[in-house]
């Protein structure tokens, strides 16, 4: 007999509401400034109590930014911070602000806020709650105040003590040590020349468990999860929850040899299905290992090898567990070092740009190049995309970079136009990130740089990947159109190995599909990749857009291309991507 799903525990029930109640009053008098957000983030509902406080009238704030209200400084955190922060976790809490009432009046704020996602044809929405600094100082010490009054009595006192010391030193949902806790249990834990081991344990998805069934869901997880972890080591051992989905155990072993046996046993504790709100969640972790060297190890020290170990977990699949490698290089020390050099190599002149040629596949006649950016390292050498495109988006450096790449590309494009007057004009293509896509500054940096080498902007071709429209589709929609107002031709890049919906794709305003190497790839040997490709082609061209095929290497797959009507194609059966003037050997060869 198997066992079923484990149930898991109430985590407060919610008395029910007076039914005379008069929740708009609630809402208009409540002791904060309560707003709600577009997702454009302009200002869609305001209280009372806000409007009270600023000054300001409710017809002049309704459709404003709601950064329109802060100083530039402030303005900038809210950018920088908060909206990257409500982007990836949903949330942000208590930041210090002020807020410009009538006649630019500074108030200091503090300020709360909630990203709700769309469901269901409803848009998505920002709740922002936002508390007088001297109000919130006020009741601070009114509780301060109370305290006092409770500490009359000496048992009273005594409870009051204990209570406090206890929170502060543990996580008021799961009973576990908090990171404080965690710091003041390390330093007793452990004997002369034996020093703690720590296990950094990571849920795997727990994100997906709050995005679709709510916080509330959330935490009835991490409280089963407590629960098996503390039923699966020893009593003496040391369990914590310092933050979010994140554990960490801290453990002396007699021998080294005893981990995996620990380790293997949390696994398989927390492999059983948790039934949360009616749905059978599966539970999986990814947990780095770093065992302790001797008594002079730190606990910063553990939990930062721990930590890598984990993302290591991660990176070879999840649900697993890799034990700290200290002859392998730290991946952080080194991504930190590639930044420095990118960050100083975009300053001296150190990127340059390759062209791959873009062929009508019917003529065999050049029809365009992409734009493809290289890193002349001073002791690397040249290097590919794929060495630092990834660290420049994870750091923001990718808007430095990618506005590099679309103002060298296009003062190349009219560099070869004023060359050869007599050619046709080649149409330039340019990849955008997800990054460079969500910048408020893109639109313009394009249209400076047009406006700048005087290039016609038809001849402009911006790529986007399926899965950077579909991060915010109505935010790419916006930009998007921005762009097509300018005369730039648009190309959604990589299609086919994204998640866009043709509901979305229909009203993108694009030209082209590009259709994955990795499809491209099977042409002519594999019928699964042959349907995909047509497929493609068929939906581009019912659409009214061009098809695009990259990645071609073989005599096969254009030939294949060429039986689909597939209009354009790219790929070393080509060319190589190519320095400018190889380029202009290359296609000047092509057309003898």
């Amino acid at each position: 007999m198997t066992a079923g799903p484990e149930v898991a525990p109430a985590t407060g029930s919610t008395p029910a509401l007076p039914a005379d109640l008069d929740l708009e009053q609630l809402y208009q008098q409540a002791p904060c400034g309560y707003l709600v957000l577009a997702e454009d983030h302009t200002i869609s509902a305001v209280n009372d109590t806000f409007l009270h406080w600023t000054g300001h009238h409710r017809e002049d704030l309704v459709g404003t930014r709601f950064d329109a209200l802060l100083p530039v400084g402030d303005r900038i955190l809210f950018s920088t911070h908060c909206l990257p922060q409500l982007a990836v976790i949903g949330a942000v809490g208590e930041i210090v602000i002020d807020v410009l009432g009538t006649g630019g009046v500074r108030r200091p704020a503090l300020l709360t806020a909630a990203r709700t996602p769309a469901t269901d044809g409803v848009p998505a929405s920002t709740r922002v709650i936002v508390f007088s600094a001297h109000e919130r100082r006020r009741y601070e010490q009114e509780l301060i105040a109370a305290l006092h009054r409770a500490e009359e009595s000496d048992d009273r006192r005594a409870g009051a003590e204990a209570e406090l010391r206890f929170l502060a030193h543990h996580d008021p949902l799961t009973g576990l040590l908090n990171r404080s806790g965690l710091l003041a249990e390390a330093d007793a834990l452990g004997g002369p020349g034996a020093g703690p081991s720590a296990l950094l344990i990571d849920l795997d998805g727990f994100k997906a468990v709050n995005d679709s069934l709510g916080h509330a869901a959330g935490d009835e997880l991490l409280v089963v999860v407590a629960r098996r972890l503390r039923a699966a080591v020893r009593e003496s051992a040391v369990l914590a929850r310092p933050a979010g989905d994140e554990f960490v155990l801290l453990e002396v072993f007699a021998d080294p040899a005893d981990v995996e046996p620990l380790v293997e046993r949390l696994i398989g504790a927390l492999s059983a299905p948790v039934l949360v709100h009616g749905v059978e969640v599966v539970v999986s972790a990814s947990i780095g290992v770093a065992v302790g060297a001797g008594a002079d190890d730190t606990l910063e020290d553990l939990l930062r090898r721990a930590d890598l170990a984990m993302y290591r977990a991660k990176a070879r699949g999840r649900n697993r567990w890799e034990q700290y490698d200290p002859s392998s290089t730290d991946p952080a020390v080194g991504r930190l070092q590639l930044l420095g050099d990118l960050r100083r190599g975009v300053v001296a002149g150190e990127l340059r740009l390759h062209y791959q040629p873009r062929v009508e596949v019917r003529t065999g006649v050049l029809a365009g190049v992409e734009a493809l950016v290289r890193w002349n390292h001073p002791t690397r050498g040249l290097l590919p995309p794929s060495a630092f495109i990834e660290a420049a988006e994870e750091s923001g450096l990718i808007r430095t970079l990618g506005a590099w790449v679309i103002d060298e590309a296009i003062a190349q494009a009219v560099r070869w136009q004023a060359e050869d007057p007599h050619a046709a004009p080649v149409e330039m293509a340019v990849n955008l990130s997800a990054r460079q896509l969500a910048d408020p500054a893109l639109v313009g940096a394009v249209t400076g740089a047009l406006a700048r080498h005087r290039l016609d902007p038809s001849l402009l071709v911006l790529e986007i990947t399926e899965t950077a429209l579909m991060g915010d589709p109505a935010g790419a929609l916006a930009t998007l159109s921005a762009l097509r107002a300018l005369g730039v031709g648009l190309a959604v890049d990589d299609f086919g190995t994204g998640y866009s919906s043709l509901t979305y794709l229909k009203h993108f305003p694009i030209d082209e599909l590009k259709i994955d190497r990795s499809f491209v790839a099977g042409l002519g040997t594999d019928h699964g990749d042959s349907a995909i490709v047509a497929s493609c082609i068929q939906l581009a061209h019912a659409l009214g857009l061009r098809a695009v095929a990259e990645g071609v290497e073989t005599e096969t797959q254009r030939l294949a291309l060429l039986d689909l009507g597939c209009d354009l194609a790219q790929g070393y059966h080509y060319a190589a991507p190519l320095a400018a003037d190889v380029l202009r050997s290359w296609s000047r060869a092509l057309s003898r």
